[in-house]
């Protein structure tokens, strides 16, 4: 299993929910069998720069590839691209069991 776990900050705080709703297109991409955007909740007590996390998993790296490749991904990344500051991604294969969250 690949997990994938992006995060975003807004250029602007009023470009959040832009940016979470840019994002939730990519939910609709075929490949991962566990998607979620959401908010920072931000209750780190050192650090809460992160605006939103959209976290995946996906059963193997050619899944990944193939949802990256997806037409909806380019036009998630078109919306979303000019109302943020900063991203951080992360793609590694993980051997624990589990979810957060089944897709139906």
């Amino acid at each position: 299993m690949i997990r994938h776990i992006v995060f975003f900050t807004a250029r602007e705080p009023g470009n959040i929910d832009a940016i979470v709703d840019g994002l939730e297109l990519l939910g609709t991409i075929p490949f991962s069998t566990v998607f979620e955007v959401t908010r920072n909740a931000k209750v780190d007590q050192i650090a809460n720069d992160v605006d939103v996390v959209v976290y995946a998993e996906f059963p193997d790296e050619a899944a990944l590839a193939a949802y990256k490749a997806h037409p909806t991904y380019a036009e998630a990344t078109r919306r979303v691209r000019p109302l943020r500051e900063l991203r951080f991604a992360a793609d590694f294969p993980s051997r624990v069991a589990g979810s957060i969250k089944k897709r139906a």
